[in-house]
């Protein structure tokens, strides 16, 4: 049905015949010569349909936003000065003969713009209208390209591939689990797995000794920003490595796939033990961007009354540690009060 895609046409194409379908994104009328910008996943292409041929112009006539239509013609090169140079197909253009509609649409809810702001809630409504976008479909693209990379890597280092199941039984970590009543087994419930630990377990038992998976996780937790019911993860697992390699594993896959899907070179990752982690930041994942530091005030606050402070001063093995934050004390109680209420958004 369709020989090229609606971003795949240029000049290397002039005067050959090609066939597009896709979704009509404008219609304009000039003067009795109808042009038609019309779009797939690939990008756009402006057809121009004149009356020497009636019926198709009688179709094109018709034709309204986001109607879904096949046009076959003739790429020719655009006349001067009507050149697109914001498009990679805006140097030719398709002269239509035969023009087909393979559906009508209603007016659209929202125009398919990107400076076009539309309320979530709208766009979520109306999904399959929003993933149309050139937006949506480059982020759905760019997704593709990083899990098609993350298998490669993975693939040229000896790792496989294994699906685990879906459907499992419940298993105790450490979040609460969605669960799936049985038809089959009245009473009993099948649970929606949190991560595929158990089965990639039993693949290193079972001598699958470099695995990893593309993998769904389900968690029925309270929405945050770093926590979702539903969530995909990088699941690698292996036998015979020591945590060396396995760093030098993840290590090396990020910056590969940085350099390749963005052309951003990392620097090497910067380690440190838990304990030192621990120690300057109270976080097994601090965020280096912020020079903050824990200091040391168990001197200042021995001799308190506070025993809440006193006690882990005095204690060989208790520590009383504090942030200094510069110019923290001109901070308003109400701006203390916004900052504790922000952090709260990220589970602090």
């Amino acid at each position: 049905m369709r020989s090229h895609y609606c971003g795949g046409i240029n000049e290397s194409h002039i005067d050959q015949e090609v066939t597009l379908c896709g979704w009509v994104h404008r219609r304009r009328d000039h003067g009795g010569v109808i042009f038609l910008d019309l779009r797939d996943r690939d990008g756009m292409s402006q057809v121009v349909v004149d009356p020497d041929t009636p019926e198709s112009f009688a179709l094109a006539e018709k034709v309204r936003s986001e109607f879904v239509v096949k046009v076959t013609g003739r790429v020719r090169r655009r006349p001067a000065g009507t050149e697109n140079n914001n498009m990679p197909t805006g140097q030719v253009e398709l002269l239509g003969k035969e023009v087909t509609i393979l559906n009508a649409a209603a007016t659209p809810p929202f125009p398919l713009d990107e400076h076009v702001d539309v309320g979530e809630d709208v766009r979520l409504r109306y999904r399959f209208i929003d993933l149309r976008r050139p937006e949506m479909i480059n982020r759905l693209r760019f997704r593709s390209r990083v899990t098609s990379y993350i298998r490669n890597f993975l693939d040229s280092r000896g790792f496989m591939d294994v699906e685990t199941p879906i459907l499992t039984r419940a298993t105790p970590e450490g979040a609460r689990d969605y669960l799936v009543p049985s038809r089959t087994h009245e009473g009993s419930f099948f649970a929606l797995p949190q991560s595929p630990q158990l089965f990639k377990q039993m693949l290193m038992v079972s001598g699958v000794d470099r695995y990893y998976q593309i993998a769904k996780c389900f968690r029925d937790e309270d929405l945050r920003a770093d926590r979702q019911p539903e969530f995909t993860q990088v699941d690698i697992e292996a036998s015979f490595i020591d945590e060396e390699a396995l760093m030098q594993l993840n290590e090396d896959m990020i910056r590969a796939l940085f350099k390749d899907v963005l052309d951003v070179d990392l620097p090497e990752f910067p380690r440190m033990p838990y304990s030192e982690a621990m120690q300057r930041y109270g976080s097994d994942k601090p965020d280096l961007r912020i020079p903050l530091e824990l200091q040391d005030v168990g001197d200042l606050v021995e001799s308190v009354d506070l025993k809440v402070f006193a006690g882990p001063a005095k204690d060989p093995k208790g520590r009383v540690a504090a942030l200094r934050v510069p110019k923290g004390a001109e901070l308003t109680r109400k701006q203390i009060d916004d900052y504790t209420k922000f952090v709260g958004i990220y589970g602090a």
